[in-house]
């Protein structure tokens, strides 16, 4: 054995261990977890998860740029990356002209243009689209249906509902993309019963149960598992059925909220990103659940949606 007294950059460490390839990131698109986010959980309510590398020569971070936001975003390769697709070096140098010199300095940068914002997103909606549905792709399909959910209800910088659930109670709510479960949780010492009573009613016969992973600084958080979709169309009723519940929680403690949102909503419509995408199965029109027409506290068709498979 001899003992190694200097340092080595990963490529010259690794380049004599057999079945060792060291490949270049630039060019890939790619899905980070939370464990790259800097912010509360959730995520930011511009960020998708999903970049395109502009820089990923070295091996201890990458360069990348957020297809949802086109901020600059800088990876650790030490954290868990999964790589989706590739794209042509044109589109790379069109992203890096529409960024504009500087950008590197992202401190001081006045921000991404609105150009290059939708030229991203056209772009992450191309590449979800030819990759399809998978175990890879949920994630991130996922946390766009879920934002447009957040803007129409409470849009604020963090892909989170907050709904005032008592006196001085602020509820919180966030997805857990890999799981797909709803998770509660209070900035007070603990969910009030009634709040916990009311998540039981309006998601009957799902799985409620006390959090694993507690939120950092945060009382006990509950959460509501759905399933893990196998299919497109099962991940759409999921995020229906979401919506549904969230709409009776917000008519139960905050109704004039509640009327104001819905309001807009019968103007406006709801935010629905995931129709942009064809990768099949049609949920049914069935509304949207509104709080408004019915009386009692489930969602009105909410006993159609069925726990999904959990793998």
């Amino acid at each position: 054995m001899h003992p190694i007294i200097t340092t080595e950059s990963r490529p010259e460490a690794m380049a004599d261990v057999p079945g060792i390839c060291e490949l270049p990131l630039t060019r890939a698109v790619v899905h980070y977890r939370d464990a790259h986010e800097l912010y509360r959980t959730g995520g930011r309510i511009q960020d998708i998860g999903m970049a395109v590398v502009v820089e990923g020569r070295f091996a201890s971070a990458v360069r990348a740029i957020d297809l949802g936001s086109a901020e600059v975003k800088y990876l650790n390769l030490a954290s868990e990356l999964v790589i989706l697709d590739w794209v042509y070096e044109p589109t790379l140098a069109h992203i890096r002209a529409l960024a504009g010199p500087g950008r590197e300095a992202a401190v001081t940068a006045p921000g991404p243009s609105d150009e290059l914002r939708r030229y991203c997103f056209d772009l992450a909606l191309r590449v979800l689209d030819r990759r399809g549905f998978s175990h890879l792709t949920r994630p991130t399909l996922l946390r766009i249906g879920f934002r447009d959910l957040c803007k129409d209800l409470d849009l604020h910088e963090s892909t989170v509902v907050r709904i005032v659930t008592g006196r001085g109670e602020v509820t919180r709510v966030h997805l857990d993309y890999d799981a797909n479960a709803l998770v509660f949780h209070s900035a007070g010492p603990s969910i009030g019963r009634k709040v916990e009573v009311a998540i039981r009613e309006i998601f009957p016969g799902l799985s409620v149960q006390r959090s694993a992973t507690a939120v950092s600084g945060a009382s006990p958080a509950w959460e509501v598992r759905f399933g893990v979709p196998v299919t497109f169309a099962e991940l759409r009723a999921s995020l229906l059925a979401m919506r549904r519940g969230l709409n009776h929680l917000f008519a139960r403690f905050e109704p004039e909220r509640f009327r104001s949102v819905e309001g807009l909503m019968a103007t406006f419509g709801e935010r629905a990103t995931l129709d942009r995408f064809a990768l099949g199965g049609e949920v049914p029109e069935t509304g949207t659940g509104s709080a408004s027409e019915s009386d009692g506290t489930t969602a009105p068709g909410f006993e159609q949606i069925t726990p999904m498979s959990v793998h």
